[in-house]
Parts: structure tokens; sequence; C-alpha cells
């Protein structure tokens, strides 16, 4: 009877084990995706930036043309 209960117990022991493992991958999974898209949008302002920066900078050339 005692061996029962310990091969019963062995078994809900590995069953949580099972669960507690998947929700930490779920987890991870949603923390890499979340990186993931922050890192995009960050390149995308980058981008986004960059260009403006660029604009602008082509102006200040029109008018530094004008001065001479």
């Amino acid at each position: 009877m005692q061996d029962e209960d310990t091969i019963a117990g062995g078994g809900h022991a590995a069953e949580r084990w099972v669960d507690q493992v998947q929700t930490l991958l779920d987890a991870c999974a949603h923390i890499s995706n979340h990186l993931r898209y922050t890192m995009n949008q960050h390149a995308a302002d980058e981008s986004y930036i960059a260009g403006t920066l660029s604009n602008i900078s082509q102006l200040d050339h029109g008018f530094d043309g004008r001065k001479g």
C-alpha cells in the first residue's frame, strides 16, 4: 500500500513538473515576442528620426547657399 502511494505521488509530482515547465516555456516565448516587437519598433523609430533629420539637413543647406 505504501508503494502505491509513493508511485501515485511521484506521478502527481511529474505532472506538476511538466505543467510548470510548460508555463515557464510560455512565459519565455511571451518575453521573446515582446523583445522582438520592441526591437523592430525601435528600428522603425530610428529610421523615421534619421529621415526627419536628413530632411532638416537638406533644408539647412538650401539656406546656407543663399548666404553667400
